[in-house]
């Protein structure tokens, strides 16, 4: 079983850029955004992905995670079949002694919120923070790309 363990935060600034290695487009949508199960469809660049992803533990740091690359066009026909609405944003990456934050800057409705994640292989791991990371949103669902396209960043208030 794949299991994805993760912890998310928000960004103070955007002094990672300097520090960036890459940077990709990306465009998901959800075939079903059901808070016990997700299934998102998302293009990066030129590849796509299906996406299916279980209930998060208490913690909201685990939960299982499948994922298969697609076909790019069968991929945008998904889209089409997609909740509303679309997620789109660049991820930027940047490398951290031994780990890679992945930093969403989105567009469109939720323009303006910027959100790192980091991939752990133990919910305890320690791992270095960077000085452009703030406040800690894991288990947050309203930061859940899932719900930023239901509910998004331009409607919170």
């Amino acid at each position: 079983m794949a299991v994805e363990i993760e912890r998310k935060f928000l960004v103070k600034n955007d002094s990672f850029k300097k520090v960036c290695f890459a940077e990709k487009t990306i465009k998901q949508g959800y075939l079903n955004s059901n808070k016990n199960r997700t299934v998102r469809v998302r293009t990066i660049d030129d590849k796509a992905f299906m996406t299916v992803k279980g209930k998060s533990n208490a913690t909201g740091t685990t939960r299982f995670e499948w994922e298969k690359e697609i076909d790019i066009l069968e991929a945008e026909a998904l889209l089409l079949l997609c909740e509303p609405s679309i997620i789109e944003k660049t991820r930027f990456y940047v490398k951290c002694e031994e780990h890679v934050f992945e930093i969403d800057a989105f567009f469109g409705d939720n323009l303006g919120l910027i959100v790192a994640e980091i991939e752990l292989e133990d919910e305890a791991e320690a791992f270095q923070k960077p000085i452009w990371i703030g406040e800690e949103v894991t288990g947050n669902e309203k930061y859940y790309n899932s719900k930023l396209s239901k509910v998004p960043f331009k409607d919170w208030v």
